[in-house]
Parts: structure tokens; C-alpha cells; sequence
């Protein structure tokens, strides 16, 4: 294996492993909606029943919970 294999590799695994770190404290903090951008003050995060005209309602806006 030429180094520059082994350096990209290594970059690979550097991007996959942030990413699983990144979701799995996403996660133990309680966020339901990770790829939202307005997933901090959605009302599903809260564990409120909501639809998407409640979480435009209170100010949230993100629209993820649309299908319930």
C-alpha cells in the first residue's frame, strides 16, 4: 500500500468517525430531528405531540414533522 492509500484512508475514517460521534451525542441529548436546522426549539424535541401547524405556531418553523 502506497502512503498516500494510508493517508486517505485515514481521512476517510477521520469524516465517518466524526460523523458517528456527532450523532450519537445528538442523540443522548434528546434530539429527535438531528438533520433540522431549527431542531433545538421543535416541539417534537420537547415531547409534545405536534403537528406542523404547532411547531410553526411556536416560533419553530422546521416543517420535519409534516407527515404526523
Amino acid at each position: 500500500m502506497k502512503p498516500i492509500d494510508i493517508i486517505i484512508l485515514f481521512i476517510i475514517a477521520a469524516i465517518v468517525g466524526a460523523a458517528i460521534a456527532y450523532i450519537v451525542r445528538a442523540k443522548k441529548k434528546g434530539t429527535k430531528c438531528i438533520g433540522c436546522p431549527a431542531g433545538d426549539c421543535c416541539s417534537m424535541k420537547r415531547g409534545k405531540p405536534s403537528s406542523k401547524t404547532e411547531a410553526e405556531d411556536s416560533g419553530c418553523g422546521c416543517g420535519c414533522h409534516s407527515a404526523e
